[in-house]
């Protein structure tokens, strides 16, 4: 498969289609197969480049201390760079989301749109949030200790059902769930990735024009997020997939890529 090099490691990534280039950053526990669902459908209208962020399949975990936000924002800035083909439109889930949203906010002149599918994080008391919420940090912490104990599949429950509400991990298809075990040591080194919270001043710097996705079935958290960030960001839509969760692109992908290429038409 191909990777370009960025800061001596190789950035893995899978693609379909050509024209104007279309990024996709998948979420916690996830890899460039994430958006298998995506792939051709979007590749009919763009060169689709699904990464694998730095330590996720099909590289793998090791006690490196750089599985940050800023290296992995770091990660997608310098490989839409290197494609030299000018800003491109991105598109992040979940804790994707969050470091598409901190991309289009630190290097705006590579971002011609975006796509936040249910963007992953906290807010801060400028958007609404509690000063001390911390509740995905919570439990994110409670999985990443039972994975480093050994219990893989009880890590991964628990951020199944953080993300998905009770029961989300038995309801997962099998090649989730075996997507989820490939990746499932990157968690230990999410621990440390000092990720901050949205901010009212960080939104309105995002100056490229924005979608944000949500699922119609999604835990209430996530709609928060969408909620407070449509309240700051100067260029912005929003759309609700039904008959979906967080996972909305593999819940609903038909609806889900329809979105998505409406949303990009003409951009």
């Amino acid at each position: 498969m191909p990777s370009i090099e960025i800061d001596g490691f190789p950035i893995a990534y899978a693609e379909a289609g050509q024209g104007v280039p279309l990024v996709l950053v998948h979420g916690t526990l996830g890899d460039q197969r994430s958006f298998a669902r995506q792939m051709e459908p979007l590749g009919a209208a763009y060169h689709v480049m699904s990464l694998s962020m730095r330590h996720c399949w099909p590289g793998s975990w090791f006690e490196g201390g750089d599985f940050t936000i800023d290296r992995h924002v770091a990660d997608v800035a310098g490989f839409i760079t290197a494609l030299d083909q000018g800003p491109v439109h991105v598109l992040g889930h979940s804790r994707g989301g969050h470091i598409a949203f901190r991309l289009a906010e630190r290097h705006p002149e590579l971002v011609r749109a975006l796509v936040l599918a249910e963007p992953g994080g906290e807010l801060d008391e400028s958007l609404g949030g509690a000063p001390a919420a911390g509740a995905q940090a919570g439990s994110f912490a409670a999985g990443a200790k039972l994975i480093a104990a050994g219990d893989i599949e009880g890590g991964l429950r628990v951020i199944a059902e953080y993300t998905g509400g009770p029961g989300a991990w038995e309801k997962r298809a099998e090649h989730r769930k075996a997507l989820s075990r490939d990746n499932a040591r990157t968690l230990l080194g999410q621990m440390d990735e000092r990720r901050k919270p949205y901010s009212r001043a960080a939104a309105e710097r995002i100056k490229a024009p924005c979608l944000l996705l949500g699922g119609a079935q999604s835990q209430p958290n996530f709609g928060k997020i969408i909620a407070a960030l449509m309240t700051a960001m100067p260029d912005m839509r929003s759309a609700v997939i039904q008959r979906a969760t967080h996972s909305l692109n593999e819940d609903n992908p038909g609806d889900f890529n329809a979105a998505v290429l409406e949303f990009l038409q003409g951009r």
